[in-house]
């Protein structure tokens, strides 16, 4: 018997290494596309002729496909299986995205932003709820923490590239640099999508690379968690529709996420802003020093919070992120609004991870389906609330100082929402943070009876 058979560290270790890279990089293109239009902003609306509020609006638009697509795309997934849905979601957005190349006014590029919300918008929580079918509550911290680290490295590769061919004007098919961004990550897309359909396993159970006993043993902690789930929700996908906590989650879920919405989109606008004289491309290869700085936190927060409770995981960093957005709203030179942007998103992406251990306190089998992609559209409809009403803002007042306002106050009524929601939920069923699993023994093979059949 193997040291890997009978180690259930080693077990998870495996588990990870098999589905974490892949689902991570198809969120990370996810990422980048969402993005993208920030980075190109500045020359997508000179040559288009666009407003800021043009701009906030089509970048918003993405989300109204990512509000409206991930409850029915999950109940989807949970009946046709994680690797062709999320497939399928791949090849449709990257054709999308690809297309948004060729857009040449207002209207079109709204078409071709909602268009990739409704192609795109299922991944987010088609990929959580993947994670669900493999890790159980105890796995999931830490896990969770690495899978969220494609936001800020999205912000990173994002930054490089889009700054990289914003500054090479015709090098991809002789295209302006904004436009061969969107070509390019449609490209990069279609070839995700097929490392989904050719290295994912769905469940558990069609994983060549775990032996018998190894899904024996996954499936019954599996079910362990689901025996432990706050509701009776196994039985039915409706439940968490009527369920006042889902309903608390998915607002806090927006609230978080809205300052991240706002920032994303405009941030090198705000920089140009702040520090005067930078070129746009300058400004744009900047955002990823805070994505960097955030990257490293969120490891190191990650690390801290695995034995702790998650309601006070997120509310720590998510309370430091709405703090730190007044700062930034009236910072006085672009060194100061950077660093205050990198204790927001610092703040915003270590609190997601840890937030996205709370559902399974109440949802478990098809609930988990239903009540996972509630929540992420709050998640989604930040995305969209956040761009316009930034966007909006600034060309009502000349200044960004309004906006970053309401987003720390949103942020911190995320953080209420969290304490409301959450504290009764570990009060009475705590959180098991070690690993528990037991893989069962071998079955001794039979012994030999001499003669005969």
């Amino acid at each position: 018997m193997s040291d890997l058979e009978t180690s259930p560290a080693r077990l998870w270790r495996k588990i990870c290494w098999r589905i974490l890279p892949v689902v991570s990089i198809a969120w990370l293109c996810s990422a980048v596309d969402r993005g993208s239009l920030g980075y190109v902003a500045v020359p997508l609306a000179a040559e288009l002729g666009l407003s800021a509020t043009n701009i906030g609006f089509a970048a918003g638009l993405v989300f109204v496909g990512y509000f409206v697509v991930p409850v029915p795309g999950n109940l989807i997934e949970y009946r046709i299986g994680a690797r062709t849905w999320i497939t399928g979601i791949l090849i449709a957005w990257s054709l999308v995205t690809a297309a948004t190349a060729a857009v040449d006014s207002a209207a079109t590029l709204y078409l071709a932003r909602i268009g990739l919300g409704f192609a795109e918008g299922g991944i987010g929580s088609a990929i959580l709820l993947y994670l669900t079918f493999w890790l159980p509550r105890s796995q999931q911290s830490r896990a969770l923490s690495y899978f969220f680290l494609t936001l800020p490295a999205s912000g990173i590769i994002g930054a490089l590239m889009a700054g990289f061919l914003l500054s090479h004007d015709g090098l991809v098919f002789g295209l302006a640099g904004w436009r061969s961004v969107f070509l390019t990550e449609g490209i990069l897309s279609l070839l995700v999508a097929a490392l989904v359909w050719f290295t994912l396993a769905s469940k558990p159970q069609d994983a060549s690379w775990l032996t018998r006993r190894e899904r024996e043993a996954l499936r019954a902690e599996l079910d362990r968690d689901a025996a432990a789930a706050q509701a009776p929700t196994a039985t039915s996908a409706r439940v968490p529709l009527t369920d006042r906590s889902v309903w608390g989650l998915a607002f806090a879920s927006f609230a978080i996420s809205f300052g991240v919405s706002a920032l994303a989109f405009f941030l090198p606008k705000m920089i140009t802003v702040v520090q005067h004289g930078l070129h746009n491309s300058q400004a744009v290869l900047i955002t990823s020093i805070p994505q960097a700085i955030a990257a490293v936190v969120m490891v190191g927060w990650a690390r801290l919070a695995r034995r702790r409770s998650p309601v006070v995981t997120t509310i720590i960093p998510a309370a430091v992120a709405a703090a730190a957005i007044p700062v930034a709203a009236y910072a006085p030179n672009g060194v100061i609004f950077v660093a205050a942007v990198c204790a927001v998103l610092a703040g915003s992406y270590s609190a997601l991870p840890q937030f996205w251990r709370l559902p399974s306190l109440w949802l478990s089998g098809p609930a988990a389906a239903g009540g996972i992609a509630l929540i992420q559209s709050g998640t989604n409809l930040s995305a969209f609330v956040g761009p316009y009403v930034t966007g909006y803002a600034e060309d009502l007042t000349g200044s960004f100082r309004d906006a970053l306002l309401v987003t720390a106050m949103i942020m911190l009524l995320g953080v209420v929402a969290i304490a409301l929601t959450g504290r009764p939920a570990l009060r009475s069923r705590p959180v098991r943070t070690g690993p528990r699993l037991a893989i069962p023994p071998a079955k001794p093979a039979r012994p030999a009876t001499g003669g005969g059949r």
